[in-house]
């Protein structure tokens, strides 16, 4: 999972007139497990992991469906009404030491994703974000929660325990 490193340090850097030319200098040193792994779990909770899945996507006269192999709980975690297709995340994730940030962050994930499936959204946000598959992506999550918070039909989701760790 280099490449979590990556996407991180180029995206928690916030650009300035000396380096938004994406001048990122290789590291000097070996970069530690626990920083590869922290890195990791920023990716995997942030504004700009897209990750999604969905089923029957047309497509070339085809239909497909995506699987989301991002998913860093199990559906028990999570209460999902049904199994996810791939395992892969909690798999990976399963021997690896974290910081105690990357532990809140991870938490508070899962906060976020049990109430998430804590409930069902209406009929247009379902289709609106392809909601038709138990292993949904991040992207999907927040979405569908911030949608809820703004129909004001569910009770308000604060994000605000996970933004705070990824913040640092």
């Amino acid at each position: 999972m280099a490449i979590s490193y990556n996407i991180t340090v180029r995206r928690v850097i916030k650009p300035t007139w000396l380096n938004d030319r994406d001048q990122f200098l290789q590291p000097t040193a070996p970069l530690t497990d626990e920083f590869n792994n922290d890195c990791l779990i920023w990716m995997l909770f942030n504004g700009s992991n897209l990750t999604a899945s969905a089923n029957d996507l047309e497509w070339n006269g085809k239909k497909w469906s995506i699987v989301n192999h991002f998913i860093p709980f199990t559906e028990a975690e999570v209460n999902a009404p049904d199994r996810f297709e791939s395992d892969f995340m909690v798999q990976y994730l399963a021997d690896k030491i974290l910081s105690p940030e990357a532990i809140q962050v991870l938490q508070a994930g899962k906060v976020l994703s049990q109430a998430y499936f804590a409930n069902t959204d209406v009929r247009t946000v379902r289709d609106e974000l392809k909601l038709n598959r138990a292993d949904v992506g991040w992207y999907q999550i927040r979405k569908a929660l911030q949608a809820r918070n703004s129909s004001g039909d569910f009770a308000p989701v604060s994000f605000s325990t996970l933004k705070q760790p990824i913040k640092h």
